[in-house]
């Protein structure tokens, strides 16, 4: 079997497209209503007919430095206290009544956080009447006299309107009258409730201009709320009894629990045309403005409020007023109202009073009340996320769905923002530091909102029929009445009352009554008269066939130049299809540019952004690097300063020891040589007494050295050097622990002996063969050797001065020049042979009195065990002292 493919389910039209590629951004205004007798601090400023100003409250931190931060936003226009009801209606709400007369759609709800002043604003006060009043006022003083008859206008259940004649109407009307159980008075004479009564003070009435004369117009008012997200129509009668029980005849429920029966919730649908209505709402037609209030007054008494800690009577729902103006064409005479349904103008005007924005911690709301909040912060979220896609779609080019189906507030308005009229928003805030975090965000919204873009609705197509038609039809019934009236006749305006009134203008009949049968008078009379009755009728034949044939030559010539103006405008309306497909193009063109200029422009404020931070950074990175040259040049010239100061310092310490040396230095070696003397006188008669004990045994040896002299003063006193003291006048050269030199053999050495040097007077002295013997080192004397050595000269730690031997060997460089590598050093040191073998304690202090003589120096195996050595090919240059390592002795 085989099994029938299924068919697909046909693709639902796209939307209608508005013809006008012109947007306007959407309109937002703001109202601050004055602060309450309990509120000390006020966080809103207003600082010019555009801008307002936010305060932090104390003790609020906006930032993470803990500082106060003033923000400022701008709208179309602020109104502050002092503005009264008047002006914000002819600011914001008139042009949309004049819209709304003249056929385009208007949407105008009020936004804020709870206790705001919204429902103020949108109904107002006795004597203070808001928005709403204004608007009906406004609508019923424009088309008072243009309005049709009750009935004229039906609706049609699906958004639609159709016109009855004028005998449907009136049955429709006793058809309505007979079923309601006690006949109303005419609304003129129905007495309004005093809390709605004197809405509006006469001078303050406002009229439209441009009405057009030659249609008639009907209102229909319509009053819902969404509450929970559920639709519920105001009007119902059963609407106030909905959460009551139904009972049947017999007296019990119909159910057979005892559960009440929820109210009944209405949903939305789409009509032909694409466009968002209410299904089975209901549309009350009314005649005037007191009637139309009474019954939006009658609907707003069922409306859900509730007592908060906030708001006494908080608004639990979002209510929505719709006034629909139905209006038609008459026809070609000005009489009646031409019956086609496709001439039947319908525009609506909607006034939204959003409930506001609330936290559940302030308002104190339990159970249902918190379900309530819940409800109305989802709904007013998702209308921030609609707008919040709309203006993303706009200014970045993207195509993302927008939510309108998530709640039931952005379902029912989509259309409006997809072009279908104009949107405006009355932002109201309360000033009281309280509320400063929840105003901060509906300012957020209301600056988002600003950008968004609606296209501008299309005008209505005009009627083919000739304007003025209302005016002259009613110019002509008055001058027919006026004729009628002159000739004594009645004034009817029916065609068979006119033909009677023309019958009794022709001459009366005699008295035909004949009293004799030769009677030869009252005949010819009577002939006489038919005769002339006759005459006369057959001279308004005439004039009546005269002036036919006139008018139908008019009529024929009307005609002809009917059927040239016909042509004349079709060719017209040929060339303007031209006109306007090269119009459209354009527009196309245009508005792609648009697209792609705000693209760029976009593009454009995200660069200088960026280059901006970016800007910041350098400066601030700059400014950085500028303080910290600044401390670096501060501390340098600190540096500098601290080390001229040092310097300074060092310098005057270093002259103050040398002069200190060289005094301790001298009165020692004074002192040394003093001690010197002596002993040697001791020598000497201790060697006479020797000398005596031998002479008798063997002949005296040769002197090998004279009897040293006591010096005088002078000669003792050191000569001037500029490494170290004087050498003392005997010394005993220290074997050195290092290799043996190689200075004996065939090589030619460059002896450099400084002009400084000082003579020790020693027995063992350094003699270097083949030695050229310079006091400064030359490039020739450099040339005719192969090895280097210095004599060189300083003061050991011990106070004694030794000689070191810097051997180094004569290297020719690349350049033709001649370098000297060291690569050994021998060191020459001396002491004194009185110097008892006693070891000085390095921890002995300097004796109290003069007499140094033990403990002043340290034994020869200490001395020795000390060793000097520079390895080949290292960088210490001549004049550099090496400590050497103490070797350890054995336990």
């Amino acid at each position: 079997m085989i099994r029938q493919a299924k068919g697909k389910t046909p693709r639902r039209p796209p939307p209608k497209k508005p013809h006008s590629n012109q947007k306007d951004p959407v309109g937002v205004y703001c109202r601050v209503r004055p602060l309450g007798a309990e509120d000390n601090e006020c966080c809103i400023e207003v600082i010019s007919s555009s801008t307002i100003q936010l305060h932090a409250p104390e003790g609020f931190k906006t930032n993470r430095n803990g500082e106060y931060k003033e923000t400022q936003y701008s709208f179309k226009k602020v109104f502050g206290v002092s503005v009264s009801q008047k002006e914000l209606f002819e600011h914001v709400a008139k042009p949309l009544v004049d819209d709304l007369i003249h056929g385009k759609n208007g949407l105008l709800f009020t936004y804020g956080v709870t206790g705001s002043g919204k429902t103020f604003t949108m109904t107002g006060s006795p004597g203070h009447g808001g928005l709403l009043p204004r608007s009906l006022d406004m609508i019923f003083n424009s088309i008072g006299t243009y309005q049709a008859k009750r009935y004229i206008f039906k609706t049609d259940d699906k958004n639609g309107m159709e016109v009855q004649n004028e005998v449907d109407a009136l049955l429709e009307r006793q058809r309505r009258e007979n079923n309601l159980p006690v006949p109303k008075t005419p609304s003129s004479r129905q007495k309004l409730d005093p809390e709605i009564a004197d809405m509006i003070k006469p001078e303050e009435a406002y009229k439209a201009v441009g009405v057009d004369e030659d249609s008639s117009y009907s209102v229909f008012v319509s009053y819902i709320e969404i509450y929970n997200n559920y639709i519920y129509d105001l009007l119902e009668e059963t609407q106030e009894d909905a959460i009551k029980p139904k009972w049947n005849g017999g007296g019990t429920p119909v159910r057979q629990n005892t559960e009440f029966i929820p109210p009944q919730s209405k949903i939305l649908r789409e009509d032909q045309n694409h466009n968002m209505y209410v299904a089975g709402c209901m549309e009350i037609e009314v005649k005037s403005a007191e009637e139309a209030f009474q019954v939006f007054w009658r609907g707003q008494k069922k409306r859900k409020v509730a007592n908060t800690c906030l708001n006494r009577e908080s608004s639990r729902s979002h209510s929505v007023l719709i006034i629909k103006l139905a209006q038609a064409p008459l026809d070609a005479d000005g009489d009646k109202i031409l019956q086609d349904k496709n001439q039947v103008t319908v525009s609506q005007l909607c006034l939204v009073d959003l409930a506001g924005s609330e936290r559940t911690g302030r308002t104190g709301a339990e159970g249902t009340r918190i379900r309530e909040a819940g409800n109305i912060n989802q709904s007013l979220l998702n209308l921030r996320t609609c707008i919040e896609i709309l203006r993303e779609n706009q200014m970045c080019g993207t195509n993302r769905m927008v939510p309108y189906r998530d709640s039931k507030v952005t379902h029912l308005f989509k259309n409006y923002f997809d072009g279908e009229g104009k949107v405006k928003m009355i932002v109201c805030v309360n000033p009281k530091a309280d509320d400063y975090e929840e105003t901060l965000l509906v300012m957020r919204f209301a600056e988002m909102t600003q950008e968004v873009e609606v296209a501008r609705p299309v005008d209505r197509p005009i009627c083919g029929f000739t304007p003025g038609r209302r005016h002259r039809n009613q110019a002509f019934k008055e001058e027919l009445s006026r004729k009628l009236e002159e000739r004594g006749g009645p004034v009817d305006r029916d065609v068979p009352s006119v033909i009677s009134h023309l019958v009794l203008n022709l001459p009366p009949l005699p008295s035909s009554e004949l009293t004799d049968p030769h009677d030869d008078i009252t005949l010819p009379r009577l002939i006489e008269a038919l005769q002339n009755r006759h005459r006369i009728r057959q001279m308004m034949i005439d004039e009546y066939s005269k002036a036919a044939h006139t008018m139908k030559s008019m009529l024929q010539e009307l005609d002809c130049n009917l059927n040239s103006n016909n042509n004349f405008i079709h060719e017209q309306n040929g060339k303007l299809a031209e006109k306007d497909k090269i119009i459209q193009n354009n527009k196309a063109e245009i508005e792609r540019l648009d697209k792609k200029t705000k693209m760029q422009e976009h593009k454009i404020d995200i660069l200088q952004k960026t280059a901006k931070i970016y800007e910041d950074d350098k400066r601030s990175l700059q400014q950085e690097l500028e303080t910290r040259e600044q401390r670096l040049q501060r501390e340098l010239s600190d540096k500098r300063r601290m080390e001229q100061r040092m310097h300074g310092v060092v310098t005057d310490t270093q002259l103050k020891w040398e002069k200190e040396c060289d005094r301790r230095v001298n009165a020692k070696q004074l002192e040394m040589q003093n001690k010197l003397w002596v002993k040697d006188e001791k020598l000497k008669q201790l060697k006479a007494i020797v000398t005596e004990s031998k002479t008798s045994g063997r002949p005296d040896p040769p002197q090998r050295q004279t009897q040293p002299k006591r010096p005088s003063r002078e000669e003792r006193l050191p000569a001037k050097r500029s490494a170290s003291p004087s050498p003392l006048p005997t010394a005993t050269p220290v074997r050195p622990l290092h290799r043996r030199s190689r200075s004996a053999g065939g090589e030619k050495w460059v002896d450099h002996k400084p002009s400084s040097s000082m003579d020790l007077g020693t027995v063992l002295q350094p003699v270097i063969p083949n030695a050229i013997q310079v006091s400064a080192p030359s490039e020739k004397a450099l040339s005719k050797c192969d090895r280097y050595v210095l004599t060189h000269q300083e003061v050991a730690s011990d106070g004694e001065i030794q000689t070191k031997l810097i051997k180094g060997e004569v290297i020719k460089t690349r350049g033709g020049g001649q370098a000297v590598q060291f690569t050994d050093i021998e060191t020459l040191k001396q002491e004194l042979t009185t110097v008892p073998s006693r070891k000085r304690k390095s921890s002995e202090g300097k004796p109290s009195n003069g007499d140094q003589t033990d403990g002043a120096w340290t034994d020869v195996e200490t001395r020795c065990s000390v060793a000097m050595e520079m390895r080949a090919g290292s960088n210490m240059g001549p004049g550099y002292e090496h400590h050497g390592i103490t070797k350890r002795r054995k336990p």
